[in-house]
């Protein structure tokens, strides 16, 4: 199965100038979300991941999923204001704007290997500022996947370092 042919093209959104693609064509089939959960799983299973991040909102429902199939923990990395106890927070750049994402301070135990998974790898601000939250934390990145890799937008190039993989390439 190509992958490549459940994601939607959405042009001009969120702003004019970016081609959109949308997953959650994809995640509503049933065989297309399996095989991509089945993919980000054997790029993994060498890796000892005892928690999996997954950033808002779109990587809650990779990462939730990939942690269930790893046999690890999951923890979600919010937009500000939506956790209740103590968080470490940062603050990042997008292709079209800012934003900031927080965790939990007790998410993470220090020396535990993480893995980071999201829809998407575009020029890479959201895993960056992710692993930073993970690292503040004490946490190990041992690794970052995402559903999509936008590869013209190079994000794999501010994340230099870090174990950075794509399940399906444009």
């Amino acid at each position: 199965m190509d992958l490549r042919d459940k994601i939607r093209n959405i042009p001009d959104f969120p702003k004019e100038g970016i081609l959109f693609r949308d997953i959650t064509t994809l995640l509503k089939d049933a065989e297309a979300y399996e095989a991509l959960i089945t993919e980000l799983v054997k790029s993994l299973e060498n890796y000892d991941v005892d928690i999996v991040v997954g950033p808002e909102a779109r990587g809650f429902v990779i990462g939730s999923a990939l942690a269930y199939a790893l046999h690890a923990g999951f923890v979600v990395a919010r937009k500000p204001g939506k956790l209740p106890c103590e968080t470490y927070r940062t603050e990042y750049g997008l292709e079209y704007g800012n934003d900031s994402l927080e965790i939990h301070k007790d998410a993470i135990k220090p020396g535990q290997r993480v893995a980071i998974v999201d829809d998407l790898l575009a020029t890479g601000g959201t895993a960056l500022a992710t692993a930073k939250l993970i690292e503040c934390a004490g946490g190990e990145v041992v690794a970052m996947r995402f559903a999509i890799e936008l590869c013209d937008l190079n994000g794999k190039a501010l994340l230099e370092g870090y174990d950075v993989e794509g399940i399906i390439k444009y």
